[in-house]
């Protein structure tokens, strides 16, 4: 060791800690205030599943997709180019009022507008809209509910000066058809509807109630396997840096607004994962030099161990970034949200592995008497 040039790391231990004490604030802040902007596995939605005759530009199909009025959307290609798929949060049926409320508004008429579809006749009409009462209202209604969309209407006065609207189709196939006329025209060939399916939002919940539990039970098992394996200042220290990489990535999902998928949690729980293997190698050579290195301190015995295991941490995390980028750029819109989630926890986990977990050791004064081997039974007599 004597001819190895020792890099002090832990000279600039007090920086690291602060810098990633900020971090960390400001990431906490930016969940607390934004939270996350939860994708459609979370919130419930709709998938439309679109084929057509020849590959289509995604640029023009979300073009299209913003002169609907739809909003929170995503739009990717599914299995090849002529397959899209479009996942956007809510119901058909909420969009299709949604749009009926943005043409009132055009109109200049500020009114409400609401889905209610109990007690009418089922075989004569699919749907029935209450509007409330608003001045040009009835005089107006073809503009709202123009013929080659909706085709014939009916409507009646309500109990409370408002209007009943009632249409023959329902408003789901109203949108969804509506959606697919207009991408056809503008690609100009012929699209077809292959699925339509809706999450709930109670699966939604479900699934991210059940992903946090997952978090919880990842950083306690490994907890406990680092206390097993090593001595239990390293497992405090393993989790303080996994739980420093996990809230560090989920709040720049949160500070950048990006969607949080189940994608995405996956990337979190492989964070957990990743960067725990080069925090245990770290921790072997740390426990290892220790026990053998008599006459350094703590913090240079620390420094040393960082510097012979600093080779294999670089190659280790350079050559993963580098499939990670590959994925990120080439992978399409599906995995983005992976591939960035993943490239953002390998960067922080690496620098974790060097800075957070040798702190907390420093900061819990870890000395040689705490990784002593324990001696056995009669071993002076064996000497002897």
């Amino acid at each position: 060791m004597a001819d190895m040039k020792v890099i002090p790391f832990m000279a600039h231990r007090k920086i690291a800690a602060v810098i990633s004490g900020l971090v960390l604030l400001g990431c906490t802040v930016s969940l607390t205030l934004n939270g996350l902007q939860f994708g459609l596995d979370f919130t419930g939605g709709t998938q439309l599943e679109i084929g057509f005759e020849r590959p289509v530009d995604l640029v023009q199909v979300r073009s299209t997709l913003d002169q609907q009025s739809l909003r929170n959307y995503s739009v990717v290609h599914f299995g090849t180019d002529v397959d899209v798929l479009i996942r956007m949060q809510g119901a058909l049926k909420d969009i299709g009022v949604q749009q009926v409320a943005d043409r009132l508004q055009e109109l200049g008429i500020d009114t409400r507008v609401v889905l209610d579809s109990r007690g009418i006749n089922t075989d004569q009409y699919a749907e029935r809209l209450l509007l409330g009462a608003a001045p040009g209202l009835a005089e107006n209604l073809q503009q709202v509910f123009p013929v080659a969309q909706y085709g014939s209407i009916y409507s009646e006065a309500a109990d409370d000066g408002g209007l009943y609207v009632f249409l023959k189709t329902s408003i789901d196939e109203i949108v969804t058809r509506e959606i697919i006329a207009a991408l056809g025209q503008a690609v100009q060939q012929q699209a077809e509807l292959r699925r339509s399916e809706f999450v709930g939002p109670q699966v939604g919940e479900e699934l991210r109630d059940d992903g946090g539990l997952g978090l919880l039970f990842a950083l306690a098992v490994v907890m406990v396997y680092v206390a097993m394996r090593f001595q239990l200042k390293f497992s405090i220290g393993a989790v303080a840096a996994l739980a420093h990489d996990v809230i560090f990535v989920v709040g720049v999902f949160s500070l950048m607004h990006f969607d949080f998928d189940l994608t995405v949690l996956a990337a979190v729980l492989a964070v957990i994962g990743y960067p725990l293997n080069d925090t245990i190698v770290v921790s072997d050579r740390i426990r290892e030099n220790f026990r053998k290195v008599r006459k350094s301190t703590p913090q240079e015995i620390i420094d040393i161990s960082l510097t012979q295991t600093l080779g294999r941490t670089l190659v280790t995390s350079l050559t993963t970034l580098l499939v990670l980028t590959a994925l990120f750029l080439v992978g399409g819109e599906l995995i983005r949200g992976f591939s960035t989630a993943l490239i953002i926890g390998v960067i922080v986990g690496t620098y974790s592995s060097v800075y957070v977990v040798p702190n907390v050791l420093l900061a819990m004064n870890i000395s040689k008497e705490d990784l002593m081997l324990p001696e056995k039974e009669g071993a002076e007599l064996e000497e002897v």
